[in-house]
């Protein structure tokens, strides 16, 4: 499991980021095709594909992973 938190929500053209957080913490759920782009679950609930650029991944143990993992899908 990776996860990433929010730091920007600017650049990302004609797309709204509005369903982002800054300073949240989101799982990535997949690699996507390309490496400058995330695929997440955005607070609207819905998996979106975002630039890379506006996260940062956070490394967590796997114990602490698969917990977050359980509280971002409830």
């Amino acid at each position: 499991m990776r996860f990433v938190v929010c730091l920007s929500r600017e650049g990302f053209g004609e797309f709204s980021t509005d369903d982002l957080t800054l300073g949240r913490l989101y799982e990535v759920l997949a690699p996507a095709d390309s490496h400058s782009m995330l695929r997440i679950i955005d607070d609207s609930g819905e998996d979106f594909l975002y630039p890379a650029s506006l996260f940062e991944a956070v490394e967590v143990q796997e114990q602490t992973a698969t917990r977050l993992h359980e509280l971002l899908a409830a």
